[in-house]
């Protein structure tokens, strides 16, 4: 790139980012919409958990003067929704796990949750274009609450700076990250062994604590100059904890 492309770039960054800072900051709500899954439901009727803390869930931090407030949580209600129906005949939501337990017929009990949200902005990126990293954790229970397993996955979605305005690049790529680790859970999740259990009709149980395995640790938000709009990523099963 010629020396006079990346300064235009530069310069179009910082007038950004003080624009930014002298609106008192950014509000982002990704709300995605994803497609109909080309799967077929396993018939198994489970629980789905979305505590209140995840329904309002907001990411907020203060990068070079500038607040971003990023709100996940009426995206992700939507994302969660939508993978679960998907994959399972029949879904029942629950806002508390108690209330879950009581219910009779469950096979098992999913809490999904946002681990982590990072993003590299323009200006961090040399101009070119900005990053979103989304890690989410899946709590899977039996029908009596006990732990079963935990399974993490995460999603990267990238969007070019280039003719966007205030915080649009961050919001594309933030969407782009969501379907990204929707597509993984589809994808994968039909091989894990609990899922097979839930296939043939039986309710899971749970796994001796002696049986767990190590866990995996699972990489952080890669930074480069990268015009893909994500990287593979499998979802990873981790030990149910006591």
């Amino acid at each position: 790139m010629r020396r006079g492309q990346l300064r235009r770039r530069w310069v179009t960054s910082t007038v950004l980012v003080l624009s930014l800072a002298g609106c008192g900051g950014v509000v982002i709500t990704p709300d995605p919409v994803l497609p109909k899954a080309l799967v077929e439901p396993i018939p198994a009727r489970v629980g789905l958990l979305l505590t209140a803390e995840q329904k309002s869930f907001v990411h907020s931090e203060t990068r070079h003067g500038v607040t971003w407030e990023v709100a996940l949580g009426t995206g992700q209600q939507r994302l969660v929704r939508t993978m679960f129906s998907s994959i399972f005949g029949e879904v029942q939501e629950f806002a508390e796990l108690d209330s879950a337990r009581k219910t009779t017929g469950l096979q098992a009990i999913f809490e999904p949750k946002i681990e982590q949200y990072s993003f590299a902005t323009a200006q961090e990126t040399g101009g070119e274009y900005v990053a979103v990293s989304i890690r989410y954790r899946i709590d899977v229970r039996t029908a009596n609450g006990e732990r079963y397993d935990s399974l993490t996955l995460t999603g990267y979605g990238t969007a070019m700076a280039d003719g966007f305005g205030s915080s649009a690049p961050i919001e594309a790529a933030t969407l782009a990250a969501k379907r990204d680790a929707a597509a993984k859970f589809l994808t994968q999740v039909g091989g894990l062994p609990l899922v097979k259990e839930l296939s043939a009709g039986r309710p899971l149980q749970a796994v001796p604590e002696a049986a767990a395995i190590a866990a995996v640790s699972v990489e952080a938000l890669p930074i480069r100059a990268s015009r893909r709009s994500s990287s593979f990523s499998p979802l990873s099963s981790l030990p149910a904890q006591p």
